[in-house]
């Protein structure tokens, strides 16, 4: 199992994963384990020799690695991601500009996917099973906060979210892939 979390502090590697198709690669071979090129261009839709490119920008900036034994010979390559989380600090990133730049670049792409995901889930809802459906919940909530507060806030979606990592596990019967978005902040005045 790779290391649970790497902390992007680069500019060159926030702007690097900050592509769509890298951080569908990386999203793959998160929840999906190690993989082929062939296997990730199928599930991607995309050329190998693309995904073989983003692949090795990935390498480049320690995100993925070679998984060599897993090749069956020696044409045989494999791939893993290095880490399960990303994680990086935009308060942190403001400290320089080409860091918070590249930052709030990668986060951009990262939210145009969540809102593909769920695009995906809703145009996939009417064939789930009922109970799946049942199962799902979309909510917001409009909150009055201090920074302290939304702090807290913040750290406990955090705990929740690895709580329930913790539990889940691709072997135990009867589990599918679920995605749990989590978002917080202060709403910009109008």
């Amino acid at each position: 199992m790779p290391p649970e979390s790497v902390h992007l502090t680069d500019p060159a590697a926030l702007r690097a994963l900050a592509h769509p198709t890298r951080i569908a690669l990386l999203g793959e071979l998160r929840s999906g384990g190690p993989s082929t090129v062939g296997r990730l261009a199928a599930t991607l839709d995309e050329a190998p020799g693309s995904i073989s490119y983003h692949l090795h920008r990935l390498v480049a900036i320690g995100l993925v690695a070679e998984e060599p034994s897993l090749a069956r010979d020696g044409r045989e390559r494999w791939w893993r991601a290095e880490h399960e989380t990303t994680t990086v600090a935009p308060a942190q990133d403001r400290t320089d500009p080409e860091r918070a730049a590249a930052g709030t670049a990668l986060r951009r792409e990262i939210t145009r996917g969540w809102a593909a995901t769920q695009q995906e889930y809703l145009d996939a809802e009417p064939a789930l099973p009922p109970e799946w459906v049942a199962a799902a919940t979309q909510s917001d909530w409009l909150l009055h906060l201090t920074a302290a507060e939304l702090t807290e806030l913040s750290a406990e979606l955090e705990e929740l979210g690895d709580r329930w990592r913790a539990r889940s596990g691709r072997e135990r019967p009867g589990t599918e892939q679920v995605v749990l978005l989590g978002s917080a902040f202060r709403r910009p005045r109008r």
